[in-house]
């Protein structure tokens, strides 16, 4: 599958708490990660989810996500 890259500000594991419901019901539970370690705190989802599907589920939770 191939994966998809989102520059976030999902800085901490209370945010990835925050947007885990919203990912999961938009990617599934096991088909995306946040390296929080990385200083462009980048998103990795991989499937069939549409970009915008995955900035919209981040945006109801008042975080961004840009493709990189």
């Amino acid at each position: 599958m191939e994966a998809i890259k989102f520059k976030t500000n999902i800085m901490c594991s209370g945010c990835i708490e925050k947007v885990t419901p919203y990912l999961n019901e938009a990617v599934g539970a096991d088909n995306w990660e946040v390296d929080t370690d990385s200083p462009a705190k980048v998103l990795t989802v991989v499937g069939k989810t549409s970009v915008v599907e995955i900035q919209r589920a981040l945006e109801k939770t008042g975080y961004k996500a840009e493709p990189v």
